[in-house]
């Protein structure tokens, strides 16, 4: 066991964000976090890191076991270079990494200007460098809050791979669900304090989490219907005389005391939206160019109703600057943009609407509209601050004091309160929570104009695009059908930049190596080795179980605990060997 964190409490004014929460992390865990913002999963990353204490309980971490940090909003020396900021980050785990790894890190995350100055980055490019840093220190322990973020696609899927391999122990706040789905092996819910444990990836969690509260409305219903029939037993008149009355009455007590479940609070969002005419936006020849980079180039498109698209690229490429050349907030330097009077964009920027800290929640909402007009009724400000998930009391809390997702949040609400008819989403998945992603795609499937979104979020734009516009390094913008998996299959393998050389003569062909093959005991354990995998991947199954019903055991849970890190390295040992059969098996097929 690496970590260990027992009945944590830890509570913030009114808010209580932990309450008697526990966690394990052992060996090659990967474990993502999930919750509602605003729930404390920050916070608890913080504690688990050491940064931050609880109010009550106790981290402990494996003596010796190095443990490398990555924050949502990284510290940073604004007089600093770039490479010198990453080398300083990686040193405070206590062991440097080298600094071959750290450029290599930086330059697969879009940081390769190692003299730049940390004062001009933006916070997107803060979050690399630090996140370049924390995977080049040699580390026992990776805990990393919304590491995902600012990431371009390919930054996205090195990460994923780099993660994969990561053979100590993983903690992640993550919002990325195919990110969830492919590298951890366990999800943990945050929810009113408490910590849920889920032995699987992302589309297991949701399975495993539906049984969860079907049981528990199940167990509901039989308490209610339990307590409807002893009421009315007690109505006719029965006397506590007897002993077996008594005892009646007093579980009858008892029930009636037990709390129900706590129905999942759900972000509602109803369906806002202004009379759209014929003409949308159409864009002629735009052209725009910055410090003589062209951006985008000689781009025409016209938007239809219908439209869902999807605008990716590397970063830097020119994404932002589209969205701003069809809102209007950026003119281009040759082409139109021609706008319909009855055009009204909501546009979702990343850097956001300007929030006064100062500001109460209730106050910022109701000067923008103090009600709306819905499908489903008229809704004052307070009630749709409520379906966005800010009760009364977090109604009139300053903006200061919201955490980065539920400002977020607002700030989605103050633009589709106005009424939009098309919509322009800037990285609509950054520091939002996995729930209201899952509500804001199905709202965006009935919004009635068209939708255009810069993300990086491959759930969101395989479930939300139609089409995918891809914008290059030189500013042509390359439209694909689909959404980001089928744009994956379509676009075409990297092309060299410069014509090839010249083929010189072929060198002589080194001797080739003796083809090996299969012994006689080789074939009769590669008959086997399926059923032996089997009956492994069973046993720590079961092992599994056993260590999360032993979880308030702590000197069984540690036994067990080793017991599993055995059974999970026969099991790598056993997988290993099997890739091992199979690649000289097929070799020999192949060539014999």
């Amino acid at each position: 066991m690496l970590l260990s964190a027992e009945h944590l409490f830890k509570n913030y004014g009114t808010k209580q964000l932990l309450n008697d929460a526990s966690l394990y992390l052992n060996e090659k865990d990967k474990i993502g976090i999930i919750g509602l913002n605003g729930t404390g999963k920050s916070t608890l990353l913080k504690i688990l890191a050491g940064i931050e204490p609880p109010d009550a309980g106790a981290v402990s971490v494996q003596r010796g076991a190095c443990v490398s940090f990555l924050p949502q909003n990284p510290e940073m020396n604004d007089r600093s270079t770039v490479l010198e900021q990453a080398l300083q980050t990686a040193s405070r785990s206590g062991t440097a990494g080298n600094e071959y790894e750290v450029k290599s890190a930086l330059t697969k995350l879009g940081m390769a200007d190692f003299g730049a100055q940390v004062g001009t980055l933006s916070g997107g490019q803060r979050k690399r460098v630090a996140l370049a840093a924390v995977l080049s220190s040699p580390a026992d322990i990776l805990i990393l809050d919304e590491p995902t973020n600012h990431l371009d696609s390919e930054m996205v899927l090195w990460l994923e791979e780099r993660l994969t391999r990561f053979s100590g122990g993983l903690l992640m706040v993550t919002h990325d669900r195919y990110f969830l789905e492919r590298v951890v092996s366990r999800i943990t819910e945050l929810s009113r304090g408490s910590l849920y444990m889920y032995e699987a990836n992302y589309s297991r969690y949701l399975q495993l989490r539906a049984q969860r509260q079907d049981m528990a409305q199940a167990s509901e219903r039989k308490r209610q219907a339990f307590l409807r029939r002893e009421y009315q037993w007690i109505m006719r008149g029965a006397k506590a005389r007897g002993t077996k009355s008594r005892g009646r009455m007093e579980k009858y007590s008892a029930v009636q005391a037990q709390e129900a479940p706590v129905a999942e609070e759900r972000v509602q969002m109803m369906t806002l939206s202004s009379r759209l005419g014929k003409k949308l936006i159409e864009l002629s020849g735009v052209s725009k160019s910055f410090d003589g980079k062209c951006v985008v180039s000689d781009f025409s498109y016209l938007i239809k109703c219908s439209d869902r698209i999807g605008i990716i690229g590397r970063n830097g490429a020119g994404k932002s600057t589209l969205m701003n050349l069809i809102a209007g907030t950026v003119q281009p330097d040759t082409g139109t943009v021609s706008i319909g009077t009855t055009v009204k964009v909501g546009y979702f920027t990343q850097e956001g609407r300007e929030l006064d800290p100062a500001k109460r929640v209730y106050d910022f909402i109701s000067e923008i509209a103090s009600e709306v007009k819905t499908a489903e009724g008229t809704f004052s400000a307070a009630q749709m601050l409520e379906r966005f998930l800010f009760p009364p009391e977090l109604q009139y809390t300053e903006i200061g004091r919201l955490s980065g997702g539920e400002r977020r949040r607002l700030y989605l609400l103050s633009v589709l309160i106005e009424a939009p008819n098309i919509l322009l989403l800037d990285e609509p998945t950054n520091d939002l929570d996995i729930e209201t992603l899952s509500i804001l795609e199905d709202y965006l499937s009935s919004f009635s104009g068209a939708v255009l979104a810069v993300s990086h979020d491959r759930y969101f734009l395989d479930k939300v695009v139609h089409t995918i516009f891809d914008v290059t390094d030189g500013g042509t913008v390359v439209p694909y059908n689909g959404g980001f998996a089928d744009y994956l299959e379509q676009r075409p393998a990297a092309a060299p930049e410069k014509p090839a050389a010249p083929k010189p003569k072929k060198a002589p062909a080194a001797p080739q190596p003796k083809l090996q093959k299969l012994t006689f005991r080789e074939q009769y354990e590669l008959q086997h080795i399926d059923g032996e995998l089997a009956e492994l991947e069973e046993k720590v199954r079961q092992k599994e179980k056993a260590v999360q019903d032993a979880a308030s055991d702590y000197a069984k849970l540690l036994e067990l605990s080793q017991q599993l890190e055995e059974l999970r390295r026969q099991l790598d040992a056993k997988s290993d060997r099997w890739v091992y059969l199979n690649d000289l098996a097929e070799q020999e097929h192949t060539q014999g």
